[in-house]
């Protein structure tokens, strides 16, 4: 069993390896669980359909050994809709989605979770991500909350610049392929990395970015040929160690932060 030594001592990481004992013993330490929220989707040629939630599960892993968080199975469907038109692309419909999250949400605070932590890795998801938990939030227990974060949002700009850009590329480039490499090099097929970026008329904005990605489905294929909106060719597992290293130091600074901002701001009767 994988083990989180958050606090000195050695408790389960991974809440689907825990028995009813294991549960009751670390809520009774810590009532915080983190859940990966990733997709099933292209990566281009190189790199594989699970690499979303492969990012998300190993970030949440990280977060949860340095925060004494469970870790709760990954949510590995999601708003990939724009991907359609790739060959055997899975995806959910936005209210599918926000059903499952509320659902999954609401029965961890009534089973005695108090900070629910959903590490998204999917970007699109995030337009699901706070609907749904807005939704809900009133609803939960008291003395419960729960909040969602791309894990890339929590780097600083110069590292964020690095990792997911307009210049390094924001999809199945240099740092999405290194980071999974880092974790697990046989399930990338370097050799058939492509480079591409959208030929966009103009140097689009984040703002334009959704305003056209997230207009209909099937969006991305018509800018990238090959799935890829980077440069993948330089991907190495020391990039990915560094970029992962960074990531995890940055969630658990993010985390904290928000903790911080709940107990400045709590809400009134909770």
């Amino acid at each position: 069993m994988t083990e989180n030594k958050a606090g000195g001592e050695k408790l389960p990481l991974y809440l689907a390896e825990c028995t009813l004992l294991e549960v009751k013993s670390h809520l009774a330490r810590s009532a915080k669980v983190v859940i990966p929220v990733g997709s099933t989707e292209q990566h281009g040629p190189h790199s594989p359909y699970g690499t979303d939630a492969i990012l998300a599960s190993e970030v949440a892993a990280r977060l949860g050994r340095r925060i004494g968080a469970l870790v709760a199975p990954a949510f590995s469907y999601g708003l990939s809709g724009d991907h359609k038109g790739y060959p055997g692309i899975p995806f959910l419909r936005a209210e599918t989605m926000m059903h499952f999250v509320q659902d999954v949400v609401m029965s961890l605070a009534e089973g005695g979770f108090r900070e629910i932590i959903l590490v998204n890795g999917h970007y699109t998801n995030s337009i699901v991500l706070s609907a749904a938990l807005m939704e809900i939030g009133e609803k939960l227990p008291k003395g419960a909350i729960a909040f969602p974060f791309n894990y890339w949002d929590a780097l600083p700009p110069d590292q964020l610049g690095g990792y997911l850009s307009s210049e390094v590329g924001l999809h199945a480039n240099i740092g999405e392929t290194s980071a999974v490499l880092a974790i697990d090099p046989s399930l990338v097929k370097l050799e058939h990395a492509v480079r591409e970026y959208p030929a966009f008329p103009v140097d689009p904005s984040p703002a334009m970015i959704s305003a056209y990605f997230f207009s209909t489905l099937g969006t991305l294929p018509r800018a990238s040929q090959s799935g890829v909106w980077g440069d993948p060719s330089q991907s190495t597992e020391e990039r990915g160690r560094e970029y992962l290293d960074q990531i995890e130091e940055a969630s658990v600074r993010f985390v904290e932060n928000v903790e911080a901002m709940f107990k400045a701001f709590p809400e009134e009767g909770r």
